[in-house]
């Protein structure tokens, strides 16, 4: 991956937020950034399919969920962009994780 490769992926907000969100909660799943970003299911599913297809998240199946969480093997210089940006970004990133602390039914606890 190169920085121009990295910043198109993350050159929209809901690409960027989805993969805040993933990297300060460890791994999402669809249905959790809906509730987040308050968005539909088809925008977060074609934003993880782009980010999943640059390298920056992988996937995992669970029964009727997806999970994804950042590429493990991701370079060093990109978590350190994240951190920064996730600083940076920090009053928007709290509204999303608001949200999503709030969420009734999260998969882990509806299991």
């Amino acid at each position: 991956m190169n920085p121009t490769q990295l910043f198109k992926c993350l050159s929209d907000e809901t690409r960027l937020l989805s993969t805040l969100l993933i990297h300060s909660e460890g791994e999402l799943c669809v249905c959790e950034l809906m509730e987040a970003l308050n968005d539909s299911q088809p925008k977060i599913s074609r934003h993880l399919a782009q980010l999943r297809s640059c390298g920056i998240l992988e996937d995992r199946r669970d029964r009727q969920w997806v999970y994804y969480r950042l590429h493990p093997q991701l370079p060093a210089w990109v978590a350190q962009i994240l951190v920064t940006t996730a600083t940076a970004q920090q009053d928007r990133l709290s509204q999303c994780l608001t949200k999503l602390k709030a969420m009734q039914c999260r998969p882990e606890s509806c299991a």
